[in-house]
């Protein structure tokens, strides 16, 4: 048996995931994030400009979703080329010019889709087989610590008078290192592992609750995209100093990469509708706070209530979406991811839409509508769960 044969051992099959996730995620989809109010200093762009480019990797996303299962390759094949590809094309934004950088930012967007699809077949199939799933949380709190280290590493370059277009180099490099150690157990997982479309599912009509449900995931993306997208550039208004402004995004980042972890013992001690709903509600203070008052603790608190309810959603939500439809768990997962993937481009479009005419006061009206959103799905929610705990009980009587 060839070392390039020896099967990688459960905690590097872990860590290659949580690494791809890191680069996919961290870099591929979120990097805009802490430099946008770089670019914004350099006069490269403006938050309206900022709106369509993030809309435009949000759609790029959305694409990469609904086309991977469609893909002529296995799981371990396209993750290795889509992460690649987002090593290259975060380094191609070093280059100027508005037209490239939407076309750019879209193909990013395909690219950690992909990613995100291909890891999560290859990765938790591997686990499961090796009946290991409860290692699955680590693999998704990979996205989280994406995020820190990106902001981090921003934050730095910033304070050290680095020029964006230096820092997008940078990132596109850091996300080949991470490249690296996911190769390396790739190589050796490929034979046992399947390709990256799921398994086909014959749809039937859902019922209400799984539409109001998949309605409700589609409002969290628009309402968590807007701070996700615009809270550093938030913070610089409150302080224009990169030191302080940029440390709204690695707390972001730290708080969902711990959210996800605890996660699985949360819903130990309460339903997943109950902590998809309470999470929801949190995370609508979260988007609110900073469009009433503009200040370091609203955007501390903000920073906290939704990088620290974002990624429990998401669990709570494809959990509660694959337990009511077991034998359709494809179909309705992928519902769901399609819902969010929706309105994360509202959001940043709704954005692009309003701060032309309204100005600053723009996003804050963007913002107070991701909220309303929030809390009226947080609402319908809670509801749901009252009447499935009156259904319990009257069977039980």
């Amino acid at each position: 048996m060839t070392s390039r044969s020896l099967p990688a051992p459960p905690w590097a099959v872990v860590l290659a995931g949580a690494l791809s996730l890191a680069a996919a995620m961290g870099i591929g989809r979120f990097a805009f994030t802490p430099l946008l109010p770089l670019m914004a200093r350099e006069g490269q762009l403006d938050v309206a400009l900022g709106g369509w480019l993030a809309a435009a990797n949000y759609a790029g996303y959305l694409a990469g979703a609904l086309t991977a299962a469609r893909m002529p390759w296995t799981a371990p094949t396209l993750a290795r080329v889509a992460l690649a590809a987002t090593a290259a094309l975060t380094a191609a934004m070093a280059w100027p010019g508005v037209a490239p950088w939407l076309v750019l930012r879209f193909l990013a967007g395909a690219a950690s889709a992909w990613v995100f699809v291909a890891t999560s077949v290859w990765c938790l199939g591997t686990l499961a087989r090796r009946e290991r799933q409860q290692l699955g949380a680590w693999v998704y709190a990979g996205v989280g610590c994406g995020i820190a280290l990106t902001g981090l590493y921003c934050l730095v370059g910033a304070a050290s008078g680095w020029p964006a277009a230096t820092l997008w180099l940078h990132l596109g490099a850091l996300a080949l290192l991470l490249m690296v150690p996911v190769v390396w157990v790739l190589v050796r997982l490929e034979p046992a592992a399947g390709p990256a479309q799921a398994p086909s599912a014959t749809p039937t009509q859902g019922d209400g609750a799984m539409r109001g449900l998949v309605v409700c995931y589609g409002l969290m993306g628009f309402g968590y995209i807007l701070p996700a997208t615009f809270l550093p550039a938030l913070a610089r208004g409150v302080v224009d100093d990169p030191r302080l402004f940029g440390l709204a995004w690695p707390l972001f980042g730290a708080t969902a990469a711990l959210s996800t972890l605890l996660a699985s013992w949360v819903q130990r001690h309460a339903s997943r509708l109950q902590v998809w709903a309470a999470c929801q509600f949190a995370m609508g203070v979260g988007v609110l706070l900073p469009s009433l008052w503009l200040n370091g603790a609203t955007i501390a608190a903000s920073a906290l209530l939704v990088g620290g309810t974002f990624m429990v959603i998401t669990l709570a939500g494809v959990q509660e979406m694959r337990a009511r439809a077991p034998a359709q768990a494809a179909l309705w997962v992928g519902r769901i991811t399609a819902a969010f993937a929706a309105g994360q481009i509202a959001g940043p479009a709704t954005s692009a839409l309003l701060v032309p005419r309204w100005g600053a006061q723009g996003l804050d009206l963007a913002l107070q509508a991701g909220a309303l959103a929030l809390f009226g799905s947080a609402v319908w929610l809670w509801r749901r769960t009252l009447q499935k705990t009156a259904t319990q009980e009257t069977a039980n009587a």
